[in-house]
């Protein structure tokens, strides 16, 4: 039946690789084709193996039926924190390889000593927390001042790979952290710890330890300017999971986005609030982007958004002002600069509100990053209340995405998103046409257009000047 199976391997020769994102390149460019980078092209002194064919051998393990194979060794396991095993798809899997990013400062170490901390109290096996880039004294002041102290979670301050698997010999734990990947190194690959080289090496080792182990490894990555992840683009397709830890400076809110997610959903958003005690998770977290006020405020609208599977409420806020400049300011906070401008062309041409010649501050509150279309509504119906200081119901909620045409589209999930509006004390309603059923209890006005829409504005701002005149 013929003879044993052959692989032909590339034959040595010499290539050229980016030092920013790892891209390889049969001969010396001046820019990177992949991330268009300039400069960063160099010949690599690691050569190709020669071709050779190589023969067929004894499998590590016999193939089977799949319904055969035993899946209680992958089963997630709760890691001690709720919202991060929502992120997850139900906690960590065994073997599992997490790469965690986020920009400096934003509380990827305070987050992920509590999840050590939570491991080691609950889940009977030892936690490894390996820093490369603090002391093991800094990183036990801030266990001290969070209330993260525990017998069965181990600290180590290593940048070397293979102090790292000393390490997880010596203490055998059930998970490892490792903060950061940039800043481990092995003698094995060339160049300097946060290279391209040795970023990959070092994950490249480290997947092959979680794997054989069934160990669950957390990587803490650096980012770029661009928020992107550092190092090269192999990084993120080696490991199981991508999650990127975003939140203000100025701002006690930190949401954790799902980017890649092997076991489980990849758009999933998990949200905590750092606190002096450390940080904790917050399960419901639409009360944090309102302003709680019972008097109408011209220039406000609420919407309800989704992030993940969860329907979060959103209060998009702006100003008019007149404007002193020949060219007019638009300054946008939270909100796709984009979608604002034509928003703002959309209700010049469409709906007639002249803010041509007017400054226009749009932003949300609460340090809420919303890009979804569904809020162009309320965004339409804040910044025109704001040119015609006529206020919205504060018990008024806005969904939907506006078109060029004026027109106003239905977007997905309308009746879950008002279902939570109501838990939170909302009453009214503005979706687009077609939005499926509503919740009982809502009182529910359909707009087709972005003129119906401002009609009702009208007629609500009249409503409001009268009621509050009889006052």
């Amino acid at each position: 039946m013929g003879g044993p199976s052959v692989a032909v391997v590339a034959r040595t020769r010499a290539i050229y690789r980016c030092a920013d994102c790892g891209h390889e390149v049969a001969k010396w460019v001046g820019r990177c084709p992949e991330c268009q980078a300039w400069g960063t092209i160099a010949e690599a002194a690691a050569a190709r193996p020669a071709l050779a064919k190589v023969a067929a051998g004894a499998p590590a393990a016999p193939a089977m039926p799949i319904a055969k194979v035993d899946v209680e060794s992958a089963r997630a396991r709760p890691s001690g924190l709720g919202e991060l095993d929502r992120v997850l798809g139900g906690g960590v899997v065994p073997g599992a390889v997490i790469l965690l990013a986020g920009e400096p400062g934003v509380g990827k170490s305070t987050l992920l000593l509590e999840v050590t901390h939570r491991w080691a109290a609950g889940s009977g096996t030892p936690a490894l927390y390996v820093t490369g880039e603090e002391s093991a004294g800094q990183v036990r002041l801030r266990a001290e001042r969070t209330g993260a102290l525990h017998d069965e979670l181990y600290l180590a301050a290593e940048s070397d790979l293979g102090g790292v698997l000393g390490h997880v010999d010596a203490v055998k734990p059930g998970l490892l952290i490792v903060d950061s990947v940039q800043t481990m190194a092995t003698a094995t690959a060339e160049g300097s710890a946060g290279g391209v080289t040795q970023v990959r090496a070092v994950a490249t080792a480290l997947v092959a330890l979680a794997k054989e182990r069934g160990l669950p490894v957390v990587l803490v990555g650096h980012v770029t300017k661009d928020g992107s992840v550092a190092g090269p683009r192999v990084l993120e397709h080696l490991v199981d999971v991508v999650l990127q830890f975003e939140g203000d400076r100025h701002s006690t809110l930190r949401l954790l986005r799902g980017v890649k997610n092997r076991f489980g959903p990849s758009d999933e958003v998990g949200c905590f609030e750092l606190v002096e005690e450390g940080i904790v998770g917050v399960p419901d977290p639409s009360g944090l982007f309102l302003n709680k006020r019972e008097v109408a405020v011209a220039g406000t609208a609420v919407t309800v958004v989704v992030e993940g599977k969860r329907p979060l409420l959103a209060e998009v806020q702006a100003l008019v002002a007149q404007s002193s400049m020949p060219q007019p300011r638009r300054a946008v906070s939270g909100l796709d600069s984009a979608r604002v401008a034509m928003v703002l062309a959309v209700l010049e041409r469409r709906g007639k509100v002249r803010i041509g010649a007017s400054d226009v501050y749009a932003a949300t509150v609460g340090g809420m990053k919303v890009v979804e279309p569904a809020a162009d509504l309320a965004l339409a119906l804040a910044i025109a209340s704001a040119a015609r200081d006529i206020a919205l119901p504060p018990d008024m909620v806005a969904v939907g995405e506006v078109g060029l045409a004026g027109e106003v589209r239905r977007v997905a999930g309308a009746g879950r998103r008002l279902t939570e509006a109501m838990r939170l004390g909302f009453t009214r309603a503005l979706v687009p046409p077609d939005s499926g059923p509503m919740p009982k209890g809502m009182r529910v006005s359909v707009v087709e257009d972005l003129q119906a829409a401002l009609r009702i504005l009208r007629k609500e701002g009249k409503a409001l000047r009268e009621e509050s005149e009889r006052d």
